[in-house]
């Protein structure tokens, strides 16, 4: 008796729905943006969305500025960001569950001077001035590889300040450039890649006083869509001709 008694609490206990938190995003097209009618969009949303009704959770995601999301993420309580890259200093500052999407921190110039650019000695291109959203892991990935970086606003503003000239390079993840160019009107060839720093696996984040047991909760969800085939439809719509990632980690704190 006694253990079928903790058999159906237990039970009881995963059918609750998960605690609720304060769900954050970026505006970050075609990951994650706010739509025509103000309401969050993207293939990193859909991804949540579809995890929260696995929660049974109705919490709203907040499209926010990144700097100021960031900044809740370390600074308040039961907060969860997405998508955030991974880096050994996040790693010790929150708790991050996915990947949701793999990506690459790519190094771009103007179509005419890419050539030229990958033709530089070693060292040189770093000395060129170069864009990068500020607070973003592409930015500080260009700093850590000596790049003289001259941070944004957003990744538009990155992009523009590269087609005037203002600067010769602009460094971003590959996956949402093309969107960027054809938002400002410009066509995805304007640029091209002239180098990639590194690879970069986009996660969830969970503020570090998140409970244990809630990201235990959005795990399970996240292994359960994954092994269904339900991830994948999603990532494939947004991205069809990217692979999609398909393990699941929990990295960092509570890990």
């Amino acid at each position: 008796m006694k253990a079928k008694l903790i058999a159906l609490l237990l039970l009881a206990a995963s059918s609750l729905p998960a605690a609720a938190l304060t769900i954050l995003t970026e505006d970050w097209p075609p990951v994650s943006f706010a739509n025509h009618k103000g309401q969050a969009d993207g293939m990193a949303v859909a991804v949540v969305r579809l995890l929260q009704e696995r929660l049974k959770d109705n919490t709203p995601i907040q499209v926010q500025p990144w700097a100021r999301a960031y900044n809740s993420l370390l600074n308040e309580k039961d907060v969860m960001l997405f998508t955030v890259g991974r880096s050994a200093e996040r790693e010790r500052l929150m708790t991050l569950l996915g990947p949701i999407l793999v990506s690459s921190t790519d190094v771009f110039a103007l179509k005419q001077y890419a050539d030229s650019v990958r033709k530089l000695p070693p060292g040189a291109m770093q000395q060129l001035p170069t864009a990068a959203y500020r607070g973003s892991i592409f930015e500080s990935t260009a700093k850590l590889k000596g790049f003289q970086v001259f941070a944004t606003t957003d990744p538009a503003h990155s992009a523009r300040m590269l087609v005037a000239g203002r600067v010769k390079l602009w460094v971003e993840g590959n996956v949402v450039v093309g969107n960027v160019l054809r938002e400002q009107g410009l066509p995805p060839a304007t640029v091209e890649r002239v180098a990639t720093l590194d690879k970069l696996s986009l996660y969830l984040a969970f503020s570090p006083n998140v409970p244990r047991d809630t990201i235990l909760r959005w795990e399970k969800a996240l292994t359960e869509i994954k092994q269904d085939g339900s991830f994948a439809a999603i990532h494939q719509h947004w991205f069809p001709l990217d692979p999609v990632p398909l393990q699941v980690e929990r990295l960092g704190i509570q890990r």
